[in-house]
């Protein structure tokens, strides 16, 4: 199993910046991707970005040219940063790692964006 600690959340205001960051730990050799999904109230959850060991990288349409995942391998984490954010952004944010062993979320850390 994989276990995934994430951090970064908080309160900011539209158009400024906030950097999610998450930490994997356990089986992490057997992880192939990784990335963030975010919930706003009432709605389903949904992919924001997934960065592949590969190097593959896919984004939501609705962050694109705002929001930039990277990842170090090394160090087993991933980090999202995202810049311009808007009040629909406001959602958990959830950290996720693909692997041969199955699929692992994070507990979640809030965005919200308001002024």
């Amino acid at each position: 199993q994989v276990q995934l600690v994430e951090s970064g959340g908080g309160l900011v205001q539209p158009g400024g910046s906030l950097r999610l960051s998450c930490a994997a730990s356990g089986s992490i050799g057997s992880i192939y991707a990784m990335g963030w999904y975010r919930q706003a109230p009432g709605k389903q959850r949904e992919l924001v970005a997934v960065k592949h060991s590969g190097g593959n990288t896919v984004y939501a349409d609705s962050v694109k040219g705002r929001f930039t995942i990277s990842r170090d391998i090394a160090k087993n984490t991933v980090t999202l940063q995202m810049n311009s954010l808007k009040p629909e952004d406001t959602a958990v944010y959830y950290c996720n790692a693909g692997g041969t062993n199955g699929v692992s979320w994070g507990q979640g850390t809030q965005v919200t964006v308001s002024s």
